[in-house]
């Protein structure tokens, strides 16, 4: 791993078929494939998380994944996280989210959120859950399942996932303090009491 960055989460709540290796820097030898997330990343240059991969099945084959930093503050997330489709591996490097297809590394997703600043798995809801500093967003087995409204001005917290529901707070910037909400973990919508 190139950068200034913290020590790296790995987190493999959700089964998966890949193996994966955080490498401290880019291997003087590259695999025959490599990608670099995004395609396009002028951030590379800024440093990025070097990740080795491998996908399992009768297909199996390794490859060195290249992800872009976001930022090297210590408040945002680097690692690995297994996802609810277990072809696909989330990497965040810096608090950029990327979501790769394992089996068709070519085919990956980034996510809106810059910076994510929490990843939370809710494997008994089958999603893999993203905070940034005014909303959420869950992503299932088939990708994104929903993106929440503003919750807040500068910093969501999430107090509790029970009985299908996502309790937190969300700063106001109008009342200065912080306000509760619910939202339906199944489609985003806020509960109302």
């Amino acid at each position: 791993m190139t950068g200034s960055l913290p020590a790296p989460v790995i987190d493999l709540t959700f089964p998966h078929r890949w193996q994966a290796e955080i490498l401290s820097a880019r291997p003087l030898i590259l695999p025959h494939r490599c990608f670099v997330y995004p395609v396009h990343a002028e951030e590379v240059e800024r440093g990025a998380l070097e990740i080795l991969i491998r996908a399992d099945g009768p297909a199996a084959s390794q490859f060195l994944a290249t992800c872009a930093l976001g930022f090297s503050d210590p408040i945002v997330p680097t690692g690995i996280w297994s996802c609810p489709n277990p072809d696909q591996l989330c990497a965040l490097s810096g608090g950029y989210a990327y979501l790769i297809d394992t089996a068709a590394p070519e085919r990956f997703t980034m996510l809106p959120f810059r910076p994510v600043l929490e990843v939370r798995p809710l494997p008994a809801e089958g999603l893999l859950l993203f905070a940034s500093h005014h909303a959420l967003l869950a992503w299932g087995r088939d990708g994104l399942c929903w993106q929440s409204e503003k919750l807040s001005d500068e910093g969501v917290t999430i107090t509790s996932t029970d009985d299908g529901r996502l309790r937190g707070l969300g700063w106001r910037l109008m009342t200065d303090r912080e306000t509760p909400f619910t939202l339906d973990l199944r489609t985003g919508r806020p509960v109302y009491p």
